[in-house]
């Protein structure tokens, strides 16, 4: 019974072979763009293919209702032609012959859509056909009577695909078709059953699911892209001389038949040309001065796209020409009021005697012979431009520029960018019981910060405060004691201390004063003087909020005496 899940196989492949093809179909039909002119740089894929080869047809079915299965064939052949209207969708008609099976035989034509995917060297193809099925048999034996069905036509479904593979040589004419896997449906009608065993036509219907495995040769024929059209361009070298001077042009063909011959002719609007090549010469000694044009054609053939024309290719016939000149100036950079020497160098074709003149945007340029002199006097700073000019006996002229600079005088020094400055520190370690005042020792160091920032009314000044590694850790444990309330640390008393004294006692402006923490493991605070347009780092410093810290007056530490003892 192995032949009903081969036969539901073969189904589906049939109709998933019909849903492609008829997206395919939906696809070709799609509104297309414009063709190219010429053939894209993809693989150009054939036109029409014809395939001959071998075939091998792996019958699985029995006729009904006798229940008689039919045999595989081993050898058979199998040919078809295909149309490709598109790149990727055409027509096929299919021929397939099983003549000698072991009970069987069967012959069938079809036609259907075929898509395929061309790649540079393979081909895949899926198709989906319906046609004629000529079927025969099945013969059974039943002794001693042998009966058989001769053959009908039915009708046969086809849906399948494969692989091509194309044959480098002769322009990818031949190909080989790797293999074709098929499968076929195939119902035949022979008639009233007349039962076994009988003799003469056994009668039944067929109904019978194939595999169908196919290879062999196949011969392609044009193309689908056109033939890219024939180009031609040609130039003339040199583009220009004088009358009398020789010109040639040279053509450029392109998309050529290599198999055919191509024919040049040539035409100009000035002088003679004469050439049945690629190449042609112009002759121009009777030629006006102007310019002019030589056109080429060349053709292979009378159908459109075997000729081209080039009408582009021009060149001048020159009148005699001009002088040249070029010119120089040395030196080329001088201090204002020195001068520098022109000199030109001047060229006549034709060796006519040649005269000089100078000119200038700024200075005075005076000469008439090939040197001239250019003065600076009264000209500004920067750059003069010197004009050299040269006339032949017949008017014609020709004129060069040089430069020469006026080298400004050099800017006043500028003066150094103002720098902060250290200035005197304050130790608070004398004092045990209040380590954050500021004593008697402190003022001389604060009257001399207060004496230099009077004198520079327009500087500013950094305190920052340190404390050694005993107070930071009392900070730290009044911090962790009273997280919401903490007392300020010693550094930030010791920063604010110092800043009331200046403020109050010698009248400094508080705002010209910003006070900071430090990290170093001391109880000193350090001053810096910040002048106008100077910027301090304040890398590793951090400011104190002055409003959580009160300062400590300078009063002094009260002498508590001991009470005598009264005798008795």
């Amino acid at each position: 019974m192995v032949y009903r899940p081969f036969r539901s196989l073969g189904r589906f492949v049939l109709a998933a072979c019909a849903v492609g093809l008829g997206a395919a179909s939906v696809g070709a039909q799609a509104p297309a763009t414009t063709p190219a002119a010429t053939a894209p740089a993809e693989p150009n894929p054939s036109r029409l293919d014809i395939f001959a080869g071998f075939s091998y047809f792996g019958a699985h079915g029995k006729l009904n209702p006798g229940y008689i299965p039919y045999s595989s064939i081993d050898k058979g052949a199998a040919g078809s032609v295909a149309y490709y209207a598109t790149k990727y969708l055409g027509g096929e008609v299919l021929f397939q012959a099983h003549p000698h099976g072991a009970n069987d035989h069967t012959y069938e034509i079809s036609v259907g859509p075929i898509i395929r995917l061309p790649m540079d060297h393979f081909t895949l193809f899926a198709h989906g056909l319906v046609g004629a099925e000529r079927l025969g048999g099945p013969d059974s034996t039943y002794p001693p009577t042998e009966e058989t069905n001769p053959s009908e036509w039915g009708v046969g479904l086809t849906a399948g695909g494969g692989m091509d593979y194309d044959l480098p040589w002769l322009k990818h004419t031949f190909g080989l078709r790797l293999f074709e896997g098929d499968y076929r449906y195939i119902h035949d009608d022979f008639g009233p059953y007349a039962g076994v065993p009988t003799t003469g036509t056994l009668g039944g219907r067929a109904n019978i699911g194939a595999l169908e495995l196919s290879t062999g040769l196949l011969i392609h024929y044009g193309n689908i892209y056109p033939p890219p059209p024939v180009t031609y361009s040609c130039a003339v070298s040199p583009t220009s001389g004088y009358p009398g001077d020789p010109f040639t042009v040279t053509g450029t063909a392109g998309a050529l038949d290599p198999k055919k011959v191509a024919t040049y002719t040539w035409t100009t609007t000035g002088g003679t040309i004469t050439g049945t090549t690629t190449t042609a010469t112009i002759a121009t000694t009777n030629a006006a001065p102007g310019t002019y044009t030589a056109s080429g054609h060349v053709t292979e053939g009378l159908k459109p796209g075997q000729s081209a024309d080039c009408t582009t290719a021009s060149f001048t016939v020159m009148p005699f020409q001009p002088p040249t000149i070029s010119c120089s100036a040395n030196p080329s950079s001088v201090n204002p009021g020195d001068s520098s020497t022109i000199t030109s160098v001047a060229m006549s074709p034709q060796n006519r005697p040649l005269s000089y003149s100078y000119s200038s945007t700024a200075g005075t340029a005076s000469g008439s012979t090939p040197t001239g002199i250019l003065s600076t006097a009264g000209a500004a700073p920067g750059p003069i431009t010197v004009t050299c000019n040269t006339v032949d006996d017949k008017g014609n002229s020709a004129s060069a520029t040089t430069s020469v600079t006026v080298i400004a005088p050099p800017p006043p020094p500028v003066p150094p960018a103002p720098t902060t400055s250290s200035l005197c520190s304050i130790s608070f370690e004398r004092d045990a019981k209040r380590p954050t005042r500021v004593d008697n020792e402190a003022k001389a160091c604060l009257d001399d910060i207060t004496l230099k920032l009077q004198s520079a009314s327009d500087a500013k000044l950094a305190v920052v405060a340190d404390e050694d590694a005993k107070e930071q850790k009392v900070d730290a444990r009044d911090a962790k004691m009273h997280p919401k309330h903490p007392k300020p640390s010693f550094a930030a008393e010791r920063a604010v201390n110092t800043k009331d004294y200046l403020v109050t006692e010698k009248g400094i402006d508080p705002s010209r004063i910003s006070v900071f923490t430090g990290a170093s493991d001391d109880q000193t605070v350090s001053t810096t003087l910040i002048p106008a347009g100077a910027t301090l780092s304040t890398a590793g410093d951090t400011p104190v909020d002055e409003g959580a810290v009160k300062a400590v007056p300078r009063n002094p530490v009260p002498v508590v005496k001991k009470a005598r003892k009264k005798t008795s």
